[in-house]
């Protein structure tokens, strides 16, 4: 029994820290944000609430705003037994399992097949601690720690500034907390001394890489990887280069690549043809690293305030920033960094430090985004505070080991007075200090944060100076120190809970995406047609997800090049397509009568404001949006008189752009073979949709000639079409459209995606 009562404790706080969840029915997402931010929704709660709904925390937007509606429509797709390869309702269609944050794979996805959705989604995110105190228990058990400092660092990494700041994405933490699995299952490799015990581990090994891969998470993933494999060579050293670990190891790797192919590749094809490397914030722009100020946020984690309690004055943002473990576990974490002299404290203090000369602005730091190397220059190094915070945890263990092992027990007065300076300091300078580095404001801000942080360094240096000073022959001794040893994984419970409950939403149900008039006034007219929004706070990006509507905006890390060098020359109003497009992973067009926006058949636009042109009718109210019908909206499929061969993507856009160029009855089109396919005069036909689905598009046509067909869906090298059956090609048409040669006659046209 009193092996599995620190797992049970582990059960214990994590479902204390989701008490709202379990107890009151609150879920852990950020819905507040939707009926507090947005229209519609903000409309619905007008009468009690007319300046909106209050939300939490206004710099957790991304796990509704992606995460959760891409979770919902890979779901949906599953559940009828198909791929979840695209998704038909941003971007005029986009990739959504090569999104790789879509998470198609992960064997999580069955939570969602047993219980309601919501209730699922919440689920997932408990299990983040959960699984990350239970494994690394584990792992930190197996290097002979004691018990206490085993739970103590499996607390500390659940409920660190990393683990806080992305636990309600779902993606992140469950990409890392494998990490310590696959450390466990490095060591027993090396350790086995049976074929069978061996054979286990090995495959514990290659499911805890695939689990964390298939999480949703590239940059957290390949971050664990390389941990992994210097992990597994410092063991490879140690234990005597043993030559066949080495070639398992070699293999496993294999084997892992061939496991995870059908994520990998869809993956790294889109990435090729994304505009990742475009349309991303510049390195040299100040947040890109960890500012160095922000050092002191592993002390005094709000010394710049706090998103959640809306006085945070630092640089954007808190969240790639907080990398506070508590302030027990990094004074013992430094104990062994300092005094700790073993091979695992030395592996795991190198990693702490890489990680920190690699997160923050160093001359190492800018070398890969000074030659722009693949991957890397488009990785913000921030996100390292995963390798930071996993290790100041597992050194916390050591360290909490060490301390009460100690013979020399005064050696950690040395790391006391380190901290001391250290709070004197600040003190000084936020009682002295008027200059203009921080407002007077500010300044307040952060003395008031400053005394939580500084009464709990007298507490724990008040019991560690117990600790050093109680007489050893005292009867009590051999009681005094297990108090101690709980007393200090008590305040660090205390002190990380604090720190995570100020952050963490927990809201209502009847936030999650509700419905309202003017969705469903919208749900129920005809498909396929698309919306736009002419200000960013109606609809957001990805929010259409959850209501079937199709939209030109979209919020992906990873979106289509071809796509967002269309979107950027209809937001300039001409034809240039030159880098950088400025959307940052976020597409927002709002000109719903430009030349592009008819083209992709915008039908519906929403407005706060009253719309004069003719071209728009008012057809529907409610609140303080409007629904406008655009007249001059292109059919999504429609047959052109003429086409137009272009050489290059700079000529097809030069084309779109020309004045006397109708879009409703020429195209351009690219990857032409055979320009003779191509007549100087097409017969006009007539199409009509029969299905419209995330990967099927079906289409009857008749036509009393030969016509060309354009499909305004975007181009992807996966999409294929057949004709009565037949296969046909598809043409890049219009720049980023599909576009297919259509014999006379009656006909079913078939679009359909296929990953491989």
């Amino acid at each position: 029994m009193r092996k599995v009562l620190p797992i049970i404790f582990i059960f214990a706080i994590v479902f204390v820290f989701f008490w709202q969840f379990l107890l009151k029915g609150l879920l852990p997402i950020p819905s507040d944000t939707i009926v507090g931010l947005y229209y519609p929704f903000r409309d619905a709660y007008f009468k009690t609430n007319p300046n909106g709904l209050p939300y939490k925390n206004f710099l957790i937007t991304d796990p509704v705003r992606q995460l959760y509606p891409w979770k919902q429509i890979v779901i949906e797709a599953e559940k009828k037994g198909n791929l979840p390869t695209w998704n038909p309702y941003n971007f005029a269609g986009t990739p959504l399992l090569a999104n790789f944050q879509s998470a198609a794979f992960s064997p999580f996805n069955i939570l969602f097949f047993i219980l309601p959705f919501e209730i699922s989604w919440s689920m997932l995110i408990l299990l983040q601690p959960l699984l990350v105190g239970i494994f690394l228990y584990l792992y930190l058990n197996n290097l002979k720690l004691r018990k206490e400092a085993s739970l103590l660092g499996a607390i500390v990494f659940s409920f660190s500034g990393f683990s806080i700041a992305w636990m309600e994405w779902g993606t992140i933490i469950h990409t890392a907390l494998w990490l310590p699995l696959v450390l466990l299952s490095i060591d027993k490799v090396f350790s086995a001394t049976r074929t069978k015990q061996l054979l286990n581990w090995l495959i514990i090994l290659v499911f805890a890489l695939s689990f964390s891969f298939f999480a949703g998470h590239l940059q957290t993933f390949s971050y664990l990887a390389f941990f992994s494999v210097a992990y597994f060579f410092a063991r490879f050293v140690q234990y005597g280069r043993n030559i066949k670990a080495l070639a398992l190891f070699s293999t496993l790797c294999l084997l892992f690549i061939v496991f995870t192919s059908f994520q990998l590749f869809p993956t790294i094809k889109f990435i090729l043809i994304s505009a990742r490397n475009l349309d991303i914030v510049g390195w040299k722009e100040l947040g890109w690293f960890i500012p160095w100020q922000n050092l002191i946020q592993f002390i005094v984690p709000d010394f710049f305030g706090n998103p959640a309690t809306l006085n945070y004055y630092g640089i954007w943002n808190y969240g790639e920033f907080i990398g506070y473990v508590g302030l027990f576990p990094i004074i013992i974490a430094f104990l062994a960094l300092f005094f700790r002299k073993d091979k695992k404290t030395f592996f795991f203090g190198i990693a702490f430090f890489v990680s920190l000369l690699f997160a923050f602005p160093t001359i190492f730091a800018k070398i890969p985004f000074k030659f722009n190397l693949p991957f890397i220059s488009t990785a913000q190094p921030t996100r390292l505070l995963f390798v930071t915070d996993f290790s100041l945890s597992v050194l916390a263990a050591l360290g909490l080991d060490y301390l009460f092992s100690l013979k020399k027990r005064k050696q950690v007065l040395h790391i006391l007075v380190l901290f001391s300076v250290f709070f004197a300091s600040v003190w000084g300078f936020v009682l002295i200090y008027n200059g203009s580095l921080i407002s007077l404001e500010n300044l307040k801000i952060a003395k008031q944060n400053l005394v939580f942080p500084t009464i709990l360094f007298l507490i724990i240096s008040f019991l560690i100076f117990i600790y050093i000073f109680y007489p050893e022959k005292n009867k009590y001794k051999q009681k005094i120190i297990p108090l101690l040893i709980y007393g200090f994984i008590l305040i660090t419970i205390i002190d990380l809970f604090r720190f995570g409950w100020k952050f963490e939403p927990f809201t209502k149900k009847e936030y999650l995406f509700p419905e309202t008039k003017i969705t469903t006034f919208l749900q129920n007219q005809k498909q396929p047609f698309r919306v736009i929004s002419t200000d960013s706070k109606i609809l957001p990006p990805n929010f259409s997800i959850m209501y079937k509507l199709q939209t030109l905006d979209g919020y992906d890390p990873l979106y289509l090049q071809r796509y967002g060098e269309l979107m950027a020359a209809s937001s300039r109003g001409i034809p240039d397509i030159s880098p950088p497009f400025g959307f940052n992973r976020i597409i927002t067009p709002q000109d719903s009568l430009s030349r592009i926006s008819n083209l992709l058949g915008i039908k519906y636009v929403l407005s706060l404001e009253d719309q004069t042109n003719k071209k728009l009718n008012l057809v529907f109210t409610d609140g303080f949006i409007k629904v406008y019908e655009n007249n001059s909206a292109l059919p999504r499929a429609f047959f052109v008189v003429n086409t137009t061969i272009a050489k290059s993507k700079q000529q097809a856009i030069n084309a779109l752009f020309e004045v006397n160029y109708q879009l409703n009855s020429r195209a351009v089109v690219e990857n032409v073979s055979d320009e003779s396919l191509f007549k100087t005069n097409w017969d006009m036909g007539q199409v009509d949709f029969v299905d419209y689905g995330a990967e099927k598009v079906i289409l009857k046509t008749s036509n009393p000639g030969e016509g060309f067909l354009v499909l305004t869906d975007s181009y992807y090298p996966s999409w294929h079409a057949t004709i009565d059956g037949k296969e046909t090609k598809i043409y890049l048409t219009d720049f980023n459209f599909r576009g297919i040669i259509v014999p006379k006659g009656n006909h079913v046209i078939e679009f359909y995606n296929k990953l491989f």
